[in-house]
């Protein structure tokens, strides 16, 4: 399935940085975005994309999977010659991960 099926996800930008927080629908769905999503698995995924680091951070009371993608938006949206300069598409390309 894909992840779209289980979780939503969040988007932001600033600079070259893409910031994507995901979140379960359904809260018994947690355990399973842990160990599943991890920041290698968001990293292949994006590795046509960014040329940077890929970062998880847990947000346990929220039930949520922060990740910080540097140098990933071609050097920001005042910078960059890409269509999507800010990465707003990023959530959608999170959720279609397979899991």
């Amino acid at each position: 399935m894909k992840l779209r099926d289980i979780a939503y996800a969040r988007e932001g930008d600033k600079t070259d940085l893409a910031n994507i927080c995901l979140f379960p629908h359904d809260e018994a769905d947690w355990p399973l975005l842990q160990e599943k999503i991890t920041a290698e698995v968001v990293a292949a995924k994006f590795a046509p994309v960014i040329k940077g680091t890929v970062t998880r951070y847990e947000l346990p009371n929220l039930q949520g999977l922060n990740f910080v993608l540097t140098a990933a938006l071609a050097g920001g949206n005042s910078r960059s010659l890409r269509v999507d300069g800010t990465g707003k598409s990023y959530a959608s390309l999170m959720l279609d991960i397979e899991i």
